[in-house]
């Protein structure tokens, strides 16, 4: 008996090393600029693009399958930041593919919904929450915004609205162009800011 668990673990041993080493010898790393490609899309997984996620775009980009311009909710920003990692000329959304939109998440009119499940099956990141002929809800914080629950919908509970500013996601507002005329002093005359 005890010879026997003296082998078997010897065995163990001997395989635990072996795979061991086969592991770090025969290491097969994914194509890092298909990362870096897929870290600066949005991950709304809304297949605007023409694909059926965000990793499946950032590889066909990353192959020379498909252009950098074609992410409606990454927008601008995205583009130019795509250009940048891929030292290539930015260009502007292509528009066959959408327009570029503020972040927004679905709402569900929990009245109306009447439980057929229909937005969950739509979900990419599984964010509604529910059950057949039971009310729907969204989890706004996993919710991407996609738009994919509100197609399938029989009774249009289902609305895009955009997402309250937050201390996190507040940006500054860009100054509005004023065609090179200096601002009017505020205040009442007599009482003016210098």
């Amino acid at each position: 008996m005890l010879t026997a668990m003296l082998a078997i673990g010897t065995l163990a041993a001997l395989f635990g090393l072996l795979l061991g080493y086969s592991a770090i010898r025969f290491k097969v790393e994914g194509d890092p600029i298909v990362d870096q490609i897929d870290s600066l899309l949005p991950q709304t997984q809304c297949g605007q693009c023409g694909y059926a996620g965000c990793r499946p775009y950032a590889e066909a980009i990353a192959n020379g399958e498909a252009d950098i311009n074609q992410c409606p909710p990454g927008g601008e920003t995205g583009i130019q930041a795509l250009a940048e990692l891929l030292g290539v000329d930015p260009k502007p959304l292509n528009a066959e593919h959408g327009e570029h939109t503020e972040k927004r998440v679905a709402v569900i009119d929990e009245k109306t919904c009447i439980g057929c499940t229909l937005c969950i099956q739509a979900c990419p990141v599984d964010a509604i929450l529910g059950a057949a002929k039971q009310m729907h809800t969204v989890i706004e914080s996993e919710c991407t915004g996609c738009d994919l629950c509100v197609p399938p919908c029989p009774v249009d509970c289902i609305e895009m609205v955009p997402l309250k500013p937050t201390i996190s996601r507040w940006k500054w507002p860009y100054p509005e162009d004023t065609g090179g005329a200096i601002a009017e002093p505020v205040g009442e005359p007599g009482n003016q800011l210098i």
